[in-house]
């Protein structure tokens, strides 16, 4: 693929409907969600370097012993954060009158430009791209297999096209529930060829297994998916702990599972800054290969960033919060003193009142002004919502950008909650 527009025949195989068709489109530079690699091609059998998957058994063999835990943790963003494809896990409408995106060119206003049509049919869903007019209609059709993205802020989708996996063109966006080109993707083209490598799964699956050392593969086992952020994914390989409970060995004996309540503080953030702490970093081992319990240093190496006095809020909180006053004046504050990942969203009041378990809310310059709402209000001010230029659509020509929390915790000089109009009650 080169960096002109290219005319492709394309002829669609396997379980999919089959039809010819030609259409035009460009080969684009990674952005959104995925990173990517560079490396040195490795046939399949080069690959004797992946992650030691022993003793991995999948939630199934958590919740015998901790259904009510493990009940909750099914909805939260951690473990929807990728999912199959189905009717109830693709959030976007494929209703007529809400399953279309249209890019018109205003420079051609006779020429209807480039439509996108999300199909619900016997086969599955399907996002389909067609262009031209009367008798010259060029249309491409791959279906959603993956989807990424709990939903909170939106979702993007997957296609196979046998063992290899690529990102569509078309994501949903949460706010105005709508459909947008995905972010990083060039307006009025229709690309279906950016590949997603292990990086890019990392934070959004347990484990796919490539079938190349190149870190730059995007060919995978897909019978090796494990969705989402499973209980493994933060306490180690569960296979010995099972067994040790189903033989009711566990009195006076150590549990055989790994249980960061238990780390020392940066082993703890270190879980969480496996993904939240940047996306500025080369990993050094392969994808999915990091241990709980273990310095994320050994798996990644941080690389220089040019944000250093400004960094950008998407994928950084860890990073952020490490430069906040209130972490580095405690020994024990961790991401966990705030957030409980087994839960489903708390409210902004809820984290409020974390805040005034250190501070008096008669000291903040405010109180006399807002009088006791202020105890509401700490996450408001303090850690405001802004705009990522990490998480950008261009789109019919207007331009969307994600909104996150700065975890930058510090008094903003206008005192203002900038990009938080209208923000719902989401950390």
């Amino acid at each position: 693929m080169t960096d002109s527009p290219a005319v492709l025949n394309i002829i669609k195989w396997g379980p999919r409907r089959m039809f010819r068709a030609r259409f035009v489109f460009l080969a684009v530079p990674a952005g959104f969600l995925f990173l990517h690699s560079a490396g040195a091609f490795r046939s399949p059998a080069d690959d004797e370097s992946g992650p030691d998957r022993t003793g991995y058994l999948g939630d199934a063999s958590c919740e015998n012993c901790h259904k009510d835990l493990a009940r909750i943790y099914e909805h939260t963003p951690h473990h929807l954060t990728s999912q199959l494809a189905t009717s109830s896990s693709v959030h976007g409408s494929f209703q007529s009158g809400a399953n279309s995106l249209i890019i018109v060119n205003p420079a051609q206003s006779a020429e209807p430009g480039l439509q996108f049509h999300m199909v619900s049919n016997k086969d599955g869903l399907f996002e389909v791209a067609r262009s031209g007019w009367d008798s010259h209609i060029y249309e491409r059709a791959e279906r959603i297999d993956l989807v990424t993205g709990s939903g909170v802020r939106g979702q993007t989708y997957l296609y196979w096209q046998r063992d290899r996996l690529f990102e569509l063109p078309v994501s949903y966006w949460s706010d105005g529930h709508r459909w947008i080109n995905s972010p990083g993707y060039i307006d009025g083209t229709a690309d279906f060829s950016r590949p997603v490598n292990p990086a890019c799964l990392e934070c959004h699956a347990s484990y796919l297994r490539a079938l190349s050392a190149n870190p730059a593969t995007n060919r995978y086992d897909r019978k090796s998916l494990v969705p989402g952020i499973s209980c493994e994914s933060c306490h180690g390989p569960g296979a010995n702990h099972v067994r040790q409970e189903q033989r009711r060995e566990t009195k006076g004996k150590e549990t055989l599972i790994q249980n960061p309540a238990n780390f020392s503080r940066d082993l703890q953030v270190d879980l969480c800054a496996e993904c939240h702490n940047g996306i500025q970093r080369e990993g050094l081992k392969p994808a999915f290969s990091y241990m709980p319990g273990r310095p994320l240093s050994e798996y990644f190496k941080q690389l220089p960033s040019p944000e250093v006095e400004h960094p950008d809020v998407h994928g950084n909180q860890v990073g952020l919060l490490q430069r906040s006053k209130c972490y580095r004046s405690s020994a024990e504050m961790s991401c966990s003193t705030c957030h409980n990942v087994h839960t489903t969203g708390q409210s902004l009041e809820s984290y409020s009142q974390k805040c005034l378990s250190c501070h008096q809310w008669q000291s903040c310059g405010m109180s006399k002004k807002m009088g006791h709402a202020i105890t509401n209000k700490c996450i408001d001010c303090h850690m405001p919502v802004e705009e990522t230029n990490v998480i950008v659509s261009q789109t019919a020509g207007q331009v969307v950008h994600a909104k996150m929390r700065n975890h930058w915790i510090k008094i903003y000089a206008d005192g203002s909650v900038p990009g938080n109009a209208g923000e719902s009650q989401r950390p």
